[in-house]
């Protein structure tokens, strides 16, 4: 007998549902559900709204759809119409809460991190030494309708037809044509990517460094294309991505730009990470000084260092007698930290990745551990052998609630307790949060 064939899966692209919205989920949308009971994730959306919900991704029987919010039906006390004019369903994809007032977007923040905590680690704010807030950056509290210009690094998408620069739209490749973007820096909507013609490129990373003067545009040409001659709106040197291997070379101009953070200088070379916030460094510098206390002579781990900022910040505080080992996995990032903490004799900087470094190193015992990982998080290898190394404090930075609630459970697993947790709001209008968590043995707080 023959077998009959497989149905395709009906696809609800487009269908629309009337649906009341119920909290805010980890990703920048809200949760809700048809009346059928399928779980839908609604962008554009607010708690308590009363909306109609046009599916963009799923199918019948998925576990859940992804929707936006295209008419408000009853909005909530917390919206206001988006400050930027390419902001919306369909639309760009870079701002998550431009229809929410600023402190509205904090509290969606705080809600997130809340949950993540207690689903993923078991532990109340009260559990993570945490007043449940997100604190703004120092002159990001503006009113409703005015937005910060807080991003000193933005990728621009380039459209293939047009050259025209612009930004992706939410999880697609297509390409959402700009002449602004509201949250850039000064520093990169004076260098005017959006008003030039970038025909061959698949994007364009605009970079105003902070504390200097310095400008930056790294290119990514699409394979075989030319580089255009690149001349804008103030100097500012050209790096360029090879296609094949992914490495970054100069162009013409420095191939790094200065940072400034905790009164030091820091070279960042290649389109390097630097936190983009203006005020983030800084910020983070002080959270993280603030929870570990370094003691003169102190040992102390800095693991994915990046260019070195926290080994930097750690050095000057630990003295003579005080030494740090820092671990980066980039070249380039390992070469610019070497550089910059030269003046400290015992700083060393090892490259690989932390899970495989970190057990040839032969170190047994710590004082202070920094960490500060990327999206996914250190895991419980890495967190595992952490525990073991005896320090009485560790800061973990984290730009993920998601990972940083996973990792804090392991760290209980290994003995150590959240001693205090901070959110700052370093992402205005995403629904990104930064945290700084800081971890003591469990024994220390009974």
């Amino acid at each position: 007998m023959q077998a009959e064939p497989t149905k395709s899966p009906v696809s609800l692209v487009g269908e629309e549902y009337e649906v009341e919205v119920g909290p805010v989920a980890h990703g920048g949308h809200c949760i809700a559900r048809t009346s059928e009971g399928q779980v839908l994730f609604v962008r554009h959306a607010l708690p308590g709204e009363r909306v109609v919900a046009r599916v963009t991704e799923g199918e019948e029987g998925a576990r859940f759809l992804r929707a936006d919010a295209v008419r408000i039906l009853e909005p909530s006390k917390d919206r206001i119409e988006a400050p930027c004019p390419f902001a919306g369903p369909g639309r760009c994809g870079g701002c998550d809460w431009q229809h929410a007032k600023p402190g509205a977007q904090r509290r969606l923040k705080a809600d997130v991190i809340a949950e993540q905590l207690l689903r993923l680690a078991g532990l109340t704010p009260e559990e993570a030494g945490w007043d449940g807030t997100v604190v703004p950056a120092e002159g990001d509290k503006l009113p409703a309708g005015q937005v910060p210009q807080w991003r000193t690094r933005v990728q621009y998408a380039v459209d293939a037809a047009t050259g025209k620069a612009g930004l992706r739209r939410h999880r697609s490749h297509e390409v959402e044509p700009i002449d602004h973007c509201m949250i850039a820096a000064a520093g990169v909507s004076e260098l005017g990517i959006e008003k030039r013609d970038w025909a061959g490129m698949e994007s364009v990373e605009a970079i105003a460094a902070t504390g200097s003067q310095d400008r930056q545009v790294v290119l990514t040409p699409r394979p075989g294309a030319r580089l255009p001659l690149v001349q804008l709106d103030r100097p500012v040197s050209v790096l360029r991505v090879d296609e094949k291997s992914g490495g970054v070379h100069r162009v013409h101009g420095r191939p790094f730009v200065r940072e400034r953070a905790d009164g030091r200088t820091y070279r960042v070379g290649g389109g390097g990470f630097w936190q983009v916030h203006p005020k983030a460094a800084d910020t983070l510098v002080t959270a993280v000084m603030q929870g570990l206390l370094p003691r003169k002579g102190e040992m102390a781990l800095d693991l994915y260092c990046g260019v070195g900022l926290f080994a930097g910040a750690l050095a000057d505080r630990l003295g003579e007698q005080g030494a740090v080992l820092g671990i980066e996995s980039g070249k380039r990032a390992v070469e610019d930290a070497r550089h910059n903490l030269a003046d400290f004799p015992r700083v060393r900087i090892e490259q690989g990745k932390v899970e495989s470094v970190l057990p040839r190193t032969g170190i047994t015992e710590v004082d202070l551990v920094v960490l500060d990982p990327p999206r996914a998080g250190a895991g419980r290898k890495t967190v595992a052998h952490l525990s073991t190394l005896g320090a009485r404090r560790i800061a973990y930075v984290a730009c993920d609630p998601a990972a940083l609630a996973r990792d804090l459970g392991y760290f209980r697993e290994g003995g150590y307790r959240v001693r205090t947790l901070r959110a700052f709001d370093l992402f205005p209008m995403t629904h990104h949060v930064e945290c700084v968590a800081i971890l003591e043995p469990a024994e220390k707080g009974r």
